[in-house]
């Protein structure tokens, strides 16, 4: 091959990755609602599914005094890749993605906007630099979708179960994102 012609297929391939990139970025910011869309100059880093669970404690509700809450305590996941293999946890607080390499972030809600009757709302989190080399390096933020399960127990919070723990079962898509 001559020259021109190999540096136009390298511009070509180059072209098309970059539509592959800004494809995949369109894609996972379509659907979801403004308030929790990543800001733009921002990519996809890495996709994960997170499988776990939210413990809730019944408590007195902040500023009602005599009036009691389902408090949201934490969460505790597994984030799996697209193929199911463990990748990380979720843990908190405070909010922590941590990768098997020992790598972790945390990071400050941005936004919520709700999601299906039942289901935690959708999130964005504005990541804090992270914790340790490795997989969560160069993370700019983290958006929670495709959320299943989650919300506070249905089961009546009174003074007479005050500080019961509840542990609710849930599911989400936690996508990681970079500066491009």
């Amino acid at each position: 091959m001559n020259g021109k012609r190999t540096l136009s297929l390298i511009s070509a391939s180059l072209a098309i990755g970059g539509l592959s990139l800004f494809m995949q970025t369109a894609q996972a910011q379509m659907g979801l609602p403004d308030a929790v869309k990543v800001p733009d100059g921002n990519k996809v880093m890495m996709e994960t599914v997170g499988v776990g669970e939210i413990t809730y404690e019944c408590r007195d509700k902040v500023d009602a005094a005599g009036q009691t809450e389902w408090f949201f305590v934490g969460p505790k996941a597994v984030l799996n890749d697209r193929k199911g293999k463990a990748v990380g946890d979720y843990f908190g607080p405070p909010a922590t993605w941590q990768a098997r390499d020992g790598s972790k972030v945390t990071g400050t809600q941005v936004a919520v906007s709700p999601a299906s009757k039942g289901d935690i709302p959708y999130q964005l989190v504005k990541a804090n630099p992270a914790d340790g080399t490795g997989a969560m390096q160069g993370v700019s933020y983290i958006q929670r979708t495709a959320t299943k399960g989650g919300v506070a127990p249905a089961s009546v919070c009174t003074a007479a179960n005050k500080g019961e723990k509840q542990v609710v079962k849930y599911q989400a898509d936690y996508i990681f994102w970079s500066a491009k």
